[in-house]
């Protein structure tokens, strides 16, 4: 027995004693190992309690941690408890992506199911399943129709631990505050946090990086990290309004506890865990699932050109989408996002949800012929629904909207849920109105109905103000992207806006999850600088404004991963420097394969990807408020292949706050298989597009 398991054992004795009854006189302890040996799952009923460990090569991960559920009126899973019996199985199995940062996924792992089953009160028994893959572990709860949890359930409990250590370091953003997951990433010693979302990542002294996540969030409340004591985290689900965490009914399963392990930072984003524990595509032939690029009347309204209302400088007009229209189809790109098209936007929107009409355009917005317009144009049109939270609202016009939005050739809908966390709008079914949580398991049912209803109407979606992603896009296809961090407008009006270390940052946390819509490609980076549109209509701070250099927005086209993926900026600018915009016209939303080269978290990242259609390879890597030198393997091309490398770098004086525009653009012949050396600026990037010479 290692010296982190006595204070479990100590206390369970204790307990014990306490309750007059004598401690298990055999304890059992059962181990699973991953594929290549070197992660280790040891479950035991140590004490009456089951518990969990982790380790990585010999070292612990997680120490001896509690499993089980607390139950509204039925008899728990938390103390009296024997394992009664466990299976094993192994599986090694490909298969492909119909989208995403690669074609092909391997799932390879072993397993291993314990069921515990009380030695007092009601006969009940629960299974735990361990997966173990060679970059993490994943488990979840199964419990079996039996006699003991009959009629509706109320799980009020999740016992779930993550014993981490007090010193481990860990980047994470807070749980319980109003802007949902909107917060630049924070860091401190894990014995100094008190709440988390996940992705929440970590590092420990010997080097050895690990992620908390969840995967296949169904029909549950959504799971963040709530400090029980220094160091020991506790699954923290969120409540209905003076209701339980869940509502279910045996059988039942909860969605899947991840932990992804690795000894450098990189190794968090090459592994495809999260995606193997779902289910695979429950929708059939999604060949109507279109990645790609688009543009949108979108950040003018964040810097203040045009407004969602009609004020005199509405954006969303007849005439200024059929200019975005035809801006994307002289430069190849799929979709135009229309933000503020229907009614609702005059007023205070944000407090009243009621306003909205999902089916009733502007006065001097057509749909109908904007529709038709983009299609002649080889262009559609990106539909866009904010509800501000009001469910109720947004239900009983999802269908009609859908309808609608079929009819005009929409085929991609933006959804937003705009208000404080705790304040989305449910009407119960007497009439009363009720108020939950954006992760609660009433929004994680939401999110999948409105997914589903598009699916029939062979619509996608990209969520904004979402439950976080878990991986669902693999059960289905069509939720292709979604917002859950700080993004791009944050840069227009945030205080303060998003910081140099922001990117580095998401790509080791937020983006473990899956796919955001972040709105990369902004070429005016101080557009608080110009004079405003109208006098009574003043530009924010000057101070708000993207922290980066021009060459680094290029990068993000690589290194922060969408299907969808937005040229975020105003016609107008690109037009301006188009030698520039080349590459965003260049690059590929959708890949072959996925690979992230180097990077340390929060400091600097470096990704490799292969377009799916063209084939050809991109780099792009980025870095904080420090310059550096990089010098990257191009392992990923074909060795001793020659290419013409189309290189857009920090020119040498490049600075994001002194001078952002220093852009280097120029072409080199590399070989496959050597290294490419190249100097960011501070808060720089570099971005790269691959063509094979003929042979």
């Amino acid at each position: 027995m290692t010296k982190h398991w006595k204070p479990l054992v100590a206390l369970a004795a204790i307990a014990w004693a306490a309750m007059g009854a004598a401690a298990p006189a055999h304890a059992e302890s059962l181990t699973l190992a991953s594929p290549d040996g070197k992660i280790t799952v040891t479950v035991s009923d140590d004490g009456g309690q089951a518990t969990y460990a982790v380790s990585f090569e010999g070292e612990e991960v997680i120490a001896p941690s509690r499993l089980g559920m607390l139950f509204a009126d039925h008899h728990g899973f938390e103390r009296d408890l024997a394992i009664a019996g466990s299976t094993r199985a192994s599986k090694d199995s490909t298969w492909e992506q119909p989208w995403g940062e690669r074609w092909l996924v391997r799932d390879q792992h072993n397993e291993l199911a314990v069921t515990f089953r009380s030695a007092t009160g009601p006969e009940r028994q629960m299974t735990v399943r361990f997966r173990a893959f060679d970059t993490g572990v994943g488990f979840r709860y199964e419990l079996p129709e039996q006699a003991a949890l009959t009629g509706d359930i109320a799980i009020v409990e999740e016992l779930t631990q993550f014993a981490v250590g007090e010193q481990t370091t860990m980047w994470y953003t807070p749980s319980d505050e109003f802007n949902r997951y909107e917060y630049v990433t924070r860091t401190a010693p894990a014995g100094k946090v008190d709440d988390a979302h996940t992705p929440a990542t970590f590092r420990q002294a010997s080097g050895v990086h690990f992620a908390i996540h969840e995967a296949a969030l169904v029909d549950y409340s959504a799971m963040s990290l709530g400090a029980l004591r220094p160091g020991t985290f506790e699954a923290r689900l969120r409540s209905w309004q003076g209701g339980p965490k869940v509502k279910t009914r045996a059988p039942f399963k909860s969605p899947w506890r991840t932990i992804q392990i690795a000894r450098e930072a990189v190794g968090l984003i090459n592994s495809d865990i999260i995606l193997n524990l779902n289910e695979p595509n429950a929708l059939g032939d999604v060949s109507w699932v279109e990645p790609g690029k688009y543009v949108g009347i979108w950040w003018a309204m964040h810097i203040r050109d045009r407004s969602w209302g009609r004020d005199g400088i509405h954006g969303a007009t007849t005439a200024e989408t059929k200019r975005y229209i035809d801006f994307a189809a002289e430069h190849g790109f799929a979709g135009v996002l229309v933000e503020g098209w229907n009614i609702g936007w005059d007023g205070d929107w944000f407090n009243n949800g009621d306003l909205f009409r999902f089916t009733e355009p502007m006065p001097d917005f057509d749909l109908a012929e904007l529709g038709r317009y983009a299609q002649a144009k080889g262009v559609r049109l990106i539909g866009h629904h904010e509800t501000s939270a009001n469910i109720s609202n947004y239900e009983s016009q999802t269908e009609a909207a859908f309808d609608l939005y079929r009819k005009v050739g929409v085929a991609q809908v933006k959804t937003g849920y705009v208000a404080d966390a705790g304040d989305v709008v449910r009407v119960d079914e007497n009439g009363v109105r009720r108020y939950e949580w954006h992760d609660s398991q009433f929004m994680v049912g939401h999110h999948l109905r409105v997914v589903k209803a598009a699916a029939e109407r062979q619509i996608s979606i990209n969520a904004h103000e979402p439950v976080k992603d878990t991986g669902l896009r693999r059960t289905y296809p069509n939720w292709m992207t979604r917002e859950g961090a700080r993004g791009m407008e944050f840069n227009a009006w945030g205080s303060p806006p998003n910081p140099p270390s922001h990117v580095p940052m998401l790509a080791f946390t937020r983006m473990l999850a899956g796919p955001m819509d972040f709105t990369p490609g902004i070429f005016d980076l101080r557009p608080n600088e110009r004079p405003p549109v109208r006098a009574d209509i003043p530009r924010g701070d000057p101070a708000n404004r993207p922290q980066t250099t021009l060459a680094k927005q290029l990068a993000l086209y690589v290194v922060l991963y969408s299907p969808l993926q937005m040229a975020a900026d105003l016609p107008e600018n690109y037009e301006a420097r188009m030698d520039a915009f080349q590459f965003i016209k260049d690059v590929e939303a959708d890949w072959e394969e996925s690979i992230a080269l180097a990077g340390e978290v929060g400091e600097f990242v470096a990704f490799a990807r292969q377009g799916r259609k063209s084939k050809e390879w991109f780099l792009g890597a980025v870095t904080d408020e420090e310059a550096r030198d990089l010098v990257l393997p191009l392992s990923f091309l074909e060795p001793g292949q020659k290419y013409r490398a189309q290189i857009y770098r920090d020119g040498p004086d490049a600075h994001w706050d002194s001078n952002p525009y220093d852009l280097v653009i120029e072409e080199k012949i590399v070989t496959g298989g050597e290294s490419f050396a190249v100097r960011l600026a501070a808060s720089g990037g570099v971005a790269v597009r691959f063509l094979p010479l003929d042979r």
